[in-house]
């Protein structure tokens, strides 16, 4: 996730065309650029991420106002790059409102085509380890903690679909994105498609080359770019090169596909160089190992929220 989010960064918004002419295929960390931050800078992506990972080893499981209090403690400290639904949210939840409604009324007043971005579905990635042999609290963990600031329904369950396949990737699952999309069942019909799409190239009933991916800032499309670079590529390494060289929201579908790729090939197959550019590297690595070894639970607050149905919008 990270070395996708960090790679991604310097050609954020940039269209493929204009990253091969000014870079050709970028495989090196690249300073400055979007954002003008030394090479191999994370962005919102994994520093969300590492919120959620580190609460999640801190209170040995998902406590959703643990999570919430992270993102507010990071908002606050003013990042460079952080998406406008996720700002509202948090400006909202630091002004004391609650995180189990804050997401939803935002939600309510947004117009379709500025509801349902790839803001959490880019740092959610941390419940695919930490319940990858529990399926309940997986999907649980994943819709809940999406609607903290994205609550639509896609949103919500292009989580559950990455994170289902990232554990079934660390199972071993012969079929870890089929699994995925039967967890996912109840998801819309929008999301479903996309990791179809992707399933029927993985089983040779779609050519690849017929499948047309886009770069925008949508969840569908991220979610579906993703699966494909991380599922098809022949190493990690690849996929998030092939993810960012997308262009556009290169960060963002670098880090889901990074996130793919990770569960896929092990982080051991991620280049070094890659690995010694991002400061992060180590405390990444030392909560991927206590994620991956230990038992986390699901808070009950966040099972009373998801039983209740007030996330089926």
């Amino acid at each position: 996730m990270a070395c996708g989010d960090a790679l991604g960064r310097p050609v954020e918004f940039e269209s493929p065309e204009r990253i091969r002419s000014r870079h050709g295929r970028v495989t090196e960390m690249l300073a400055e650029g979007t954002h003008r931050q030394p090479a191999g800078t994370i962005t919102d992506d994994t520093e969300l991420g590492l919120c959620i990972a580190r609460s999640l080893v801190a209170h040995e499981g998902f406590v959703p106002a643990a999570v919430a209090d992270r993102f507010v403690g990071w908002y606050n400290s003013d990042p460079f790059d952080i998406g406008r639904l996720t700002a509202s949210a948090l400006r909202r939840l630091d002004a004391g409102g609650s995180w189990q409604t804050v997401g939803i009324e935002d939600w309510k007043h947004l117009p379709e085509g500025q509801n349902a971005g790839n803001g959490s579905v880019m740092r959610c990635a941390p419940y695919g380890v930490a319940f990858a042999a529990d399926e309940s609290a997986l999907v649980t963990a994943s819709r809940v903690s999406s609607a903290l600031t994205h609550a639509d329904p896609r949103c919500q369950w292009s989580c559950v679909v990455l994170n289902a396949t990232i554990a079934g990737l660390l199972r071993d699952a012969e079929r870890p994105l089929a699994d995925a999309i039967d967890v996912a069942a109840q998801a819309p019909d929008a999301v479903l498609e996309a990791a179809r799409s992707v399933k029927a190239v993985l089983s040779g009933k779609a050519d690849p080359h017929n499948i047309e991916l886009e770069n925008g800032g949508y969840v569908v499309t991220t979610l579906q770019a993703g699966l494909f670079c991380g599922l098809t590529a022949e190493t990690a390494a690849d996929a998030i090169v092939e993810a960012v060289m997308l262009g556009g929201d290169t960060d963002t579908i670098g880090a889901v596909a990074g996130a793919v790729a990770g569960a896929r090939f092990g982080a051991d197959a991620l280049p070094k160089r890659w690995l010694r550019a991002i400061d992060e590297s180590d405390e990444l690595g030392a909560l991927g190992t206590a994620l991956a070894e230990r038992s986390f639970d699901v808070d009950s607050t966040a099972e009373s929220v998801y039983a209740e149905g007030s996330l089926d919008l």
